[in-house]
């Protein structure tokens, strides 16, 4: 009965682990947008600043620039950092080295498969913001300053 009680309370801090790391490396890889949107949001920058900011990491035709792959790539670092801090924690105890394994596969998939979600919903979530009111709001500053 103990030992389904620890099999339980580790899965949670796999759990919990995986969580925290997908959902920084996630908030990272997107930071370019979601920072502005913030931003905006709280009145603390205008639209036109507010997309001008979010242009810095994208090209003129609308590709992901230099600085949004160094964002991007800094989220696979995080991510990488997380499974590899796991391993050397889990390492640390000693248990079966087949759970070993199971449990850095399961963080792997875990912090791949959460990081993008993140990533994504949050790419789709400030693309409709940005439409929805930066925009508006870039071009009523633009037509104000005519």
């Amino acid at each position: 009965m103990d030992t389904n009680k620890n099999t339980k309370q580790n899965d949670l801090k796999l759990m919990n682990w995986a969580l925290k790391f997908a959902s920084s490396a996630g908030l990272v890889g997107i930071l370019c947008c979601v920072a502005p949107a913030v931003l905006f949001m709280f009145g603390l920058m205008g639209g036109a600043y507010a997309i001008s900011f979010a242009d810095f990491f994208y090209n003129s035709d609308g590709s992901v620039g230099l600085s949004g792959w160094i964002l991007r790539g800094l989220a696979a670092a995080i991510g990488v950092f997380g499974v590899y801090r796991f391993n050397v924690k889990q390492n640390q105890c000693s248990i079966d080295p087949k759970r070993k394994k199971k449990n850095l596969i399961l963080l792997t998939a875990i912090i791949m498969i959460l990081g993008l979600s993140v990533f994504l919903s949050l790419e789709n979530l400030s693309a409709w913001y940005f439409d929805t009111y930066v925009v508006p709001a870039q071009q009523l500053e633009l037509k104000m300053s005519n």
